[in-house]
């Protein structure tokens, strides 16, 4: 697989906008209740992969983060800025 690390040195430019925006909901998500919320949104994720996209280790699918957007209320614009 082709991998590419951004500007920053991550291999992902979602992973900290993810971990404010789920700590500023009004019921604050751990990494685990975001990991199931993204189960119930069809996408096999755990607290691991939570906490490896949170900190820029590992990719994120268009897929996975439209559905981010959805469970955390907002644009994928806005996690992508």
């Amino acid at each position: 697989m082709y991998r590419t690390r951004n500007h920053n040195g991550t291999n992902n430019i979602c992973g900290q906008k993810i971990r404010a925006f789920r700590k500023e909901q009004p019921i604050r998500y751990s990494q685990r209740m975001l990991a199931d919320e993204m189960q119930l949104h069809g996408i096999d994720m755990d607290k691991n992969a939570i906490q490896r996209i949170e900190s820029g280790e590992r990719f994120v699918t268009d897929i996975e983060l439209k559905a981010f957007a959805k469970v955390l209320g907002m644009s994928c614009d806005e996690l992508l800025k």
